[in-house]
C-alpha cells in the first residue's frame, strides 16, 4: 500500500477551495466545486453528503504546510482569512524548529512547519 493523499469534505467546498487556491495556487484539477492539488501527496476538496458546518474535532487530523519561514507564512495565512490557533513557537526549549497552527474557513487545523531537515 502507498499513501497517496487526503480528501477534505465540506458543505461549502467553493469557499474552501478558493481559500486553498490563495495558499497553494491554481489547482491542478478543478471540476465544479471539486479542487485538487498534487505535490507529492494529493489533496482534494469537495462536497460530501455527511459533512455539515464547522469541523467539531479539528485536532484529530491536521494538514501540514511545510514552509521556510513559519512566522511570515503564519502572518500571511491570517491575512488570507485563517484563524489563529497557536502563534509561531518552538515545540521545546532545545528544539529550534518552528511550528504554528491555524484553522481554515471550515475549522480544519493546518500545522505550519519548517522543514524537518
Amino acid at each position: 500500500m502507498k499513501f497517496s493523499g487526503t480528501m477534505v469534505g465540506s458543505d461549502n467546498p467553493k469557499a474552501l477551495g478558493e481559500f486553498y487556491t490563495k495558499i497553494l495556487g491554481k489547482p491542478g484539477m478543478q471540476e465544479d466545486t471539486w479542487y485538487g492539488w498534487q505535490d507529492g501527496a494529493q489533496i482534494m476538496i469537495g462536497g460530501h453528503s455527511e459533512v455539515t458546518g464547522q469541523n467539531t474535532a479539528p485536532a484529530r487530523i491536521m494538514l501540514t504546510l511545510e514552509v521556510e519561514d513559519v512566522p511570515a507564512s503564519y502572518n500571511e495565512l491570517i491575512k488570507l482569512g485563517a484563524t489563529s490557533i497557536a502563534e509561531p513557537y518552538h515545540p521545546s526549549p532545545d528544539n529550534p524548529m518552528w511550528l504554528a497552527t491555524v484553522a481554515d474557513p471550515d475549522g480544519n487545523y493546518l500545522q505550519v512547519a519548517a522543514p524537518w531537515n
